[in-house]
């Protein structure tokens, strides 16, 4: 038997609680994994407050992201072999806050020897985004990169990104995360109202590309900065883009992999602020749900 973190309805921190299950052997596509790190996300609780849709199978296990140790392989599945050490993204319908799981083959790679187990799994959800988001919009080294919504993980890793290509980065986040955002390299902007004026004695002429990671009347304040409305890309807000003439983020299939290869030359740090063990997975979730905590929250087993 194995323990994960479920969640039984729709709702609310209490409708989380831990149930012992057999994990069943990793079917067409699958990896069966015990978990050594795993990564929180915002999506962790708005996937059970019924935010992103309700067609999760109850109990839902939660967690979407993690690394670990291969114990079994699906019949299909080339190029993972048991005891390999991994990191992926979880499989449909099963979750990381677990001692052990299934991951998606197709999105899960090899952990190179010189990324831990918790920076490892702190890099395919955020890190993946923040690689795709990066690179939607192809920008010259010098061009200014104005990120909305800079303190969180995929904030962190956007603006390290940013600067590995030599972009002049802006980060727009509140005042008590400037210091994690200036570590990235990046100017800090505190947000809030008057943010597009405080963006503009930094940025005069206005930035070429603006990713936004927070969504709502935050980007229609802001958007005005942009030298080219279709250069807003939103990871939040696709409907509120798209109105001011932007999009939202493209995902791609090789996220994962291009991401742990930057990290694993040392390019882009994941930034932990928060370390938690399996059994206060709970409380994990809710530093991040409360949003104060800077950098990448971790579930360790």
């Amino acid at each position: 038997m194995s323990t994960v973190l479920v969640f039984t309805q729709y709702g609310g921190a209490e409708a989380q609680e831990f149930m012992d299950r057999e994990l069943p052997p990793p079917g067409p596509s699958q990896v069966a994994l015990e978990v050594k790190a795993a990564g929180v996300n915002p999506a962790d609780w708005k996937i059970r407050a019924g935010q992103m849709g309700d067609h999760w199978q109850l109990p839902a296990p939660m967690g979407r992201e993690a690394a670990g140790i291969v114990t079994a392989v699906g019949v299909d599945v080339d190029g993972i072999a048991v005891g390999d050490e991994v990191v992926g993204l979880a499989a449909k319908g099963h979750g990381t806050f677990a001692q052990h799981t299934l991951l998606d083959a197709k999105q899960t790679v090899l952990k190179p020897e010189e990324l831990s187990f918790a920076a490892a799994a702190a890099l395919p959800v955020a890190g993946a985004t923040a690689y795709d988001v990066t690179h939607q919009i192809e920008l010259e080294p010098g061009q200014t990169m104005l990120i909305l919504g800079a303190g969180g993980g995929v904030g962190l890793l956007a603006s390290q990104i940013g600067k590995v290509h030599e972009f002049t980065v802006i980060g727009v986040a509140s005042a008590s995360k400037q210091q994690i955002v200036e570590s990235t390299g990046a100017a800090f902007v505190e947000s809030g109202p008057g943010a597009a004026g405080r963006i503009r004695e930094v940025a005069p002429d206005g930035v070429d590309l603006l990713i936004d990671l927070v969504g709502g009347q935050a980007l229609r304040e802001i958007a005005e900065v942009v030298k080219d409305s279709k250069n807003i890309v939103t990871t939040a807000d696709p409907d509120t883009a798209e109105q001011l003439g932007g999009s939202g983020v493209n995902r791609t299939a090789e996220g994962v992999q291009k991401i742990i290869e930057v990290a694993q030359y040392g390019l882009v740090d994941p930034h932990i602020g928060r370390r938690f063990s399996l059994t206060d997975a709970q409380q994990a979730i809710a530093s991040v749900e409360d949003g104060h905590t800077a950098g990448k929250v971790i579930v360790e087993p």
